[in-house]
């Protein structure tokens, strides 16, 4: 059987035909898809100016399904999901972009750092801190090692925060002395904690060379001191405490006058909290003025007398209800009911208040509890802000 030529020259144009055709479609397709693409991306954009993230999260995801190659609409989705709650959700998408080996390694970098924050949101504080750990060298080191350090704070693992601080003070980003001190001091609390006197004094004298305006660190090596019975020495400490730190001085007036009382010699401690008081009225102040007055047969000046001239200088309910506690009344009857309503109307005024997130609590905190800021709350009572 002869083979027919005509055949071939027949069927190369029917293939060239099809293959056009076949082009064609394919053509049209990928326009179509790409045109998809956009108006799900913008789409998913206008939703998120209008603050519609369910719609926005339905459009993005639809983007990346017509084009799942596109690493910015995984980022988008992920900080999406992230700033929803989802925080499994937009872990998976920031897995899926470090499973990818055509990314860049500066989207790699990228992706890592988003993961890690994924975690941090979660509370998955170990995950977080071994995926902000990969970020060393990078051009997300910086942020890497402030996320590091709240993280260790998070979880009082002072050693590897003041180790962090450090890392980050001699890379020029700041000045973290005071923050170290109080790493110091936390640990110095630790060891009293586990009966090591000797180390906690080594920590705190080591947080006062650190920072020596730092009043948290005497206060603690007074105490220290008062409870080894080295009173003259405690007593000192805090006197050198309020020349350092004059701000934090109503801090230290009760644990002044609680040494001064133990030792039976009030006259230094009483002389200068007056001195002090007459430079700023502080109700802290007064109130250990009050107490060492007391038992100071020639003070000559009654409690009574020092609240009086406390409202003479500043209105204060505070005063005025210790005012009101000591005076005498023709009709004493309601005098005990009064007496009550208004030592309940002054508590709120006795708080301390976080300056940056307006956290209040009855007692002086280093670290706010409610923002974790360090050094945030004023020395002073609410009444007095």
């Amino acid at each position: 059987m002869e083979f027919d030529i005509g055949w071939i020259l027949l069927g190369l144009p029917l293939a060239f035909v099809l293959g056009w055709l076949a082009s064609r479609f394919d053509l049209r397709q990928l326009r179509l898809e790409n045109r998809r693409a956009p108006k799900a991306y913008f789409r998913g954009l206008n939703y998120l100016l209008n603050e519609q993230q369910d719609q926005a999260i339905d459009a993005f995801i639809e983007a990346v399904q017509s084009d799942p190659d596109t690493s910015e609409l995984h980022f988008a989705l992920g900080n999406l999901f992230r700033r929803r709650g989802e925080y499994e959700r937009a872990v998976r998408v920031h897995e899926h972009l470090l499973s990818r080996g055509d990314l860049s390694q500066t989207d790699r970098n990228r992706a890592q750092h988003a993961l890690a924050l994924d975690f941090l949101k979660a509370g998955l504080l170990d995950h977080a801190e071994k995926a902000l750990i990969k970020l060393e060298g990078t051009s997300f080191e910086t942020e890497a090692r402030l996320a590091l350090l709240a993280n260790y704070e998070r979880s009082r693992d002072w050693a590897l925060a003041a180790e962090v601080a450090s890392k980050l003070e001699n890379a020029q980003h700041g000045n973290f002395n005071q923050r170290l001190a109080h790493y110091l001091c936390e640990q110095a609390a630790a060891d009293l904690a586990h009966g090591q006197p000797d180390t906690a004094r080594q920590r705190l004298l080591e947080a006062i060379a650190k920072a020596p305006d730092t009043a948290r660190a005497r206060m603690a090596l007074a105490k220290l001191q008062a409870d080894a019975g080295e009173l003259p020495a405690a007593q000192q400490t805090l006197l050198d405490a309020m020349a350092h730190a004059p701000t934090a001085i109503p801090l230290m007036a009760g644990p002044l006058a609680d040494i001064a009382l133990r030792l039976g010699d009030i006259t230094q401690a009483l002389s200068r909290l007056k001195g002090l008081y007459e430079q700023g009225a502080s109700l802290d102040v007064l109130e250990a003025i009050v107490r060492l007055s007391a038992n100071d047969p020639a003070a000559g000046v009654t409690a009574h007398d020092w609240y009086a001239g406390h409202l003479e200088r500043e209105p204060s309910l505070v005063a005025a209800t210790r005012w009101i506690a000591g005076e005498k009344f023709e009709d004493e009857q309601f005098h005990p009911q009064v007496q009550r309503a208004l030592d309940q109307a002054i508590k709120p005024l006795l708080r301390y208040r976080c300056a940056a997130c307006g956290f209040e609590a009855t007692q002086h905190f280093w670290q706010c509890p409610g923002c974790q800021t360090w050094d945030s709350y004023p020395a002073r009572r609410v009444e007095e802000l």
